[in-house]
């Protein structure tokens, strides 16, 4: 019979592979289709690279000291530079794991009809979702309000010559409207969709949904296009029940806490047409 010892041993040794693995596996799913992947993948190359090379370079002390005593530690500090959105954005995520918010139906249906109304006459606009991680950095600066989701209110807050048309709208967790001319962080000035240079509206968009798990819906001032943005990424022309369809999928569906960091928490976006992520061209 096996000492007893010696199973808890290796008990232990399963139990720390499966965390490690675990470990692994969530990192790479939550970078997996954005930017930080090849960045992480470019990081561990050069880990092995030097790494090797120590082994190689026992004669050659200066290069051994400046791959042991500066590089190798000096990548932990570039690492916490690097990915510090990420970070940000998983911590976040992780003090929110056991809150819970849920948009209304009758939110979604009034942003989709101003979606479809702004898109006819092509009227640019931004709006916001705020999901579990607060927007309360990006609606400080912002002009304060406290009015009821309408669609008729939303067009008339993107009016071209309204004094509020520039920005973003902002609709809490209380399911109202609780900010109008909201700045929004922009996402790299090289960022691309099927080799189409975005625009600062679509950018901003892409990039409050990167530092933050708020969902954003665009509507572009030169095609009249409407765009959705979550974790980092953009499905384009959508008509007005994708739109909706979209927006139920993610906002309206309940999720129990530990599932949050899951496949179904993470990047997809639900489909039925995933294939419009192929818009025309790049636009504000």
């Amino acid at each position: 019979m096996p000492n007893q010892d010696v199973i808890v041993k290796y008990l232990f040794y399963s139990v720390d592979f499966v965390i490690i693995w675990a470990m692994i596996y969530w990192v790479l799913y939550f970078l997996r289709g954005t930017r930080s992947a090849n960045v992480l993948f470019g990081v561990i190359a050069v880990l092995l690279t030097a790494t090797i090379a120590v082994d190689y370079v026992e004669r050659l002390t200066v290069l051994r000291f400046l791959l042991i005593e500066c590089l190798i530690p000096s990548l932990g500090i570039a690492i916490l530079v690097i990915f510090q959105p990420e970070f940000r954005r998983a911590f976040a995520q992780a003090g929110s794991i056991f809150v819970s918010n849920r948009t209304g139906q009758e939110t979604i249906d009034q942003v989709a009809e101003a979606a479809a109304q702004l898109s006819i006459t092509r009227t640019g606009a931004i709006i916001v979702f705020e999901r579990n991680i607060g927007l309360t950095d990006t609606t400080r600066s912002a002009v304060s309000l406290d009015a009821r989701v309408d669609s008729l209110l939303l067009q008339s807050l993107f009016y071209p010559n309204s004094p509020l048309h520039d920005c973003a709208v902002v609709i809490g967790k209380n399911n109202r409207i609780v900010a109008a001319h909201a700045v929004l962080p922009l996402a790299e000035e090289d960022y691309f969709v099927n080799g189409k240079r975005l625009g600062t509206r679509h950018r901003a968009a892409v990039g409050i949904s990167q530092e933050t798990d708020a969902v954003a819906v665009v509507v572009s001032e030169e095609t009249g296009l409407i765009s959705l943005a979550k974790k980092g990424r953009l499905i384009r022309g959508l008509n007005t029940e994708e739109l909706r369809f979209q927006l139920r999928t993610i906002l309206l569906e309940r999720k129990a806490p530990w599932k949050r960091f899951g496949k179904a928490a993470e990047l997809g976006l639900a489909t039925p047409d995933e294939a419009a992520e192929a818009g025309k061209d790049g636009e504000a």
